[in-house]
C-alpha cells in the first residue's frame, strides 16, 4: 500500500471530501478499494464519484454519507494497492532511500524481478545493493521531496 491522497477537509453536507495528491487519481482502479487506517486497521473504502477541482479531486466514498462521516475523515491518508509496473508507470529512480529515518542511499532504478521487484540503491560508501520493494517495508512515498521510507528489516544491507 502507498499512500495516494490526503483528506484536505468535507466538501458539501452529503459526505465529499476534498482530496490532495500528488499522484493521478484518474490512474487508480476505481474498482478496487482505497484505504484508511483506522486503530491501526486498513479499512477499506470504493470510490464512488471522482470529480477533479484542479491539482485536487473531489471525491465521495462508500459510506461516508453525510458532514458528521466525513469530518471523522479530515487529515487521514489514503492508501492504494498500487502495482508497480515495468513500463516505469511508478519510478523512484533519483529518489532518497530511508531506512528508519536515516539516509541509506539514492535509488537508481528497480529490477524488475517477478514476484519480488527490488530497488537499486547506491549507498554512502559506493556500493550498490538491492532492496526488495514490498509493501510491508513502506512506511511513506513522499511524492513530492522525492523519499521513500522504510522499515527494513535488520541485516539487509
Amino acid at each position: 500500500m502507498l499512500p495516494v491522497a490526503k483528506v484536505v477537509k468535507s466538501f458539501g453536507t452529503d459526505g465529499g471530501l476534498l482530496l490532495s495528491s500528488d499522484v493521478d487519481l484518474e490512474s487508480l482502479d476505481f474498482k478496487e478499494p482505497v484505504f484508511i487506517v483506522f486503530d491501526g486497521l486498513q479499512v477499506p473504502f470504493f470510490i464512488l464519484d471522482y470529480q477533479a477541482k484542479g491539482a485536487r479531486a473531489v471525491v465521495h466514498l462508500n459510506d461516508v454519507c453525510n458532514l458528521e462521516d466525513a469530518e471523522e475523515l479530515v487529515g487521514r491518508t489514503i492508501y492504494a494497492d498500487v502495482e508497480i509496473e515495468d513500463d516505469g508507470e511508478l519510478d523512484f529512480t533519483g529518489w532518497l532511500i530511508l531506512d528508519h529515518g536515516r539516509e541509506i542511499g539514492r535509488c537508481t532504478g528497480l529490477e524488475a524481478i517477478p514476484g519480488n521487484p527490488c530497488l537499486n540503491v547506491t549507498i554512502s560508501d559506493g556500493r550498490e545493493i538491492l532492496i526488495p520493494l514490498h509493501e510491508d517495508f513502506i512506511l511513506e512515498a513522499d511524492v513530492r521531496a522525492r523519499k521513500l521510507s522504510l522499515n527494513l528489516p535488520e541485516g539487509l544491507y
